[in-house]
């Protein structure tokens, strides 16, 4: 199984990576003291801990064509753009397992109707079924944060692509919750061109909406959209 670690640092996660079996293992780390602490106590996977910034980098030339699974201890201020880059390599990742704030975990893993439920929750649900596996106190961290931790296992489900324009799902879906507060009707108004909504959506707020709901709900505002010429 190929396995690419983002962010090891001084190795917290990667010596117990190391010590399992069957693992074709890679880290990824911006800090160059991180990298050179690493390959100087792992010196048998030094060619496999590289510099670089995931959220930048093109993946082909570290990870080839093969399919591999993302983990890590994520920098909470960038956990979201390293989610949505893996969107972007779905069909290559088919799992992603990470620590996060917990805010962010319940976020993603939380089912409609919800407050929590929010744009990236239906981003990757999407694409992945989502399990919240536990919560990591503040203790267990020297120094100890401010916040609360939670880990989650993202797995590729079986959604090849999306039934709608992919583009407009993602304006769909950001422009509703942009305005969560509003119905859909008020929120995606400059979407409809003066058109209604079916009953269904009318009065729906989207965090009421399931992934499929809004693949539906993409499908009916793509009609709606004047013919470019």
């Amino acid at each position: 199984m190929n396995v690419l670690e983002i962010g090891p640092g001084m190795g917290a996660l990667s010596e117990y990576l190391i010590a399992k079996e069957g693992l074709n293992l890679k880290f990824l780390d911006v800090d160059q003291e991180s990298i050179d602490f690493l390959k100087v106590k792992y010196p048998e996977h030094a060619d496999n801990i590289l510099y670089g910034d995931f959220l930048r980098i093109k993946m082909e030339p570290i990870m080839g064509s093969e399919p591999f699974c993302v983990v890590g201890n994520f920098p909470y201020n960038i956990s979201s753009q390293i989610l949505f880059k893996c969107l972007e390599y779905r069909n290559q990742i088919p799992e992603i397992m990470g620590m996060f704030q917990k805010e962010v975990a319940v976020r993603l893993a939380e089912k409609p109707g919800s407050k929590e439920y929010g744009i990236l929750s239906v981003f990757l649900q999407a694409f992945y079924d989502i399990h919240y596996c536990f919560t990591v106190d503040e203790h267990v961290f020297i120094p100890p944060p401010k916040v609360k931790s939670g880990v989650i296992r993202c797995t590729r489900n079986d959604r090849e692509k999306l039934d709608c324009d992919e583009k407009l799902f993602f304006q769909v879906v950001k422009m509703s919750f942009n305005q969560r507060r509003k119905t859909l009707t008020n929120s995606i108004k400059q979407l409809l061109h003066s058109n209604k909504l079916p009953e269904k959506f009318m009065t729906e707020r989207p965090e009421q909406l399931s992934v499929d709901d809004f693949i539906e709900l993409t499908n009916i505002v793509a009609g709606f959209q004047p013919e470019k010429i």
